[in-house]
């Protein structure tokens, strides 16, 4: 299982805020709620389920600007692929609570 945090900005817009945008995007996890866990963050969005599935995830996500008149879309993925036992993003925050 993989953790994945994603950030899509739409470049150009003439508008500073991207919320319009990031509820949008949003609608594609919910669509795909029954494939991925996600979690929204003041900052980006992280992801978590099988990779392949992450990265169609994805490719769906960085459509939505361009279909909301954007031209040019940045988008950023950072992905922890831990094979050696499962991990979830529950886990990874167990792990650090523990330890304060």
């Amino acid at each position: 299982m993989a953790i994945v945090d994603v950030s899509i900005i739409p470049v150009g817009t003439g508008n500073p805020s991207v919320s319009e945008y990031v509820a949008e995007v949003q609608k594609v996890l919910e669509k795909n709620a029954d494939r991925v866990k996600y979690q929204l963050t003041p900052m980006n969005t992280i992801i978590e389920g099988d990779l392949p599935v992450i990265l169609e995830v994805i490719q769906q996500m960085h459509e939505v600007p361009y279909t909301k008149g954007a031209q040019r879309v940045a988008t950023t993925i950072r992905i922890d692929d831990r094979r050696d036992k499962v991990s979830t993003m529950e886990k990874k925050l167990n792990s650090v609570r523990s330890k304060l």
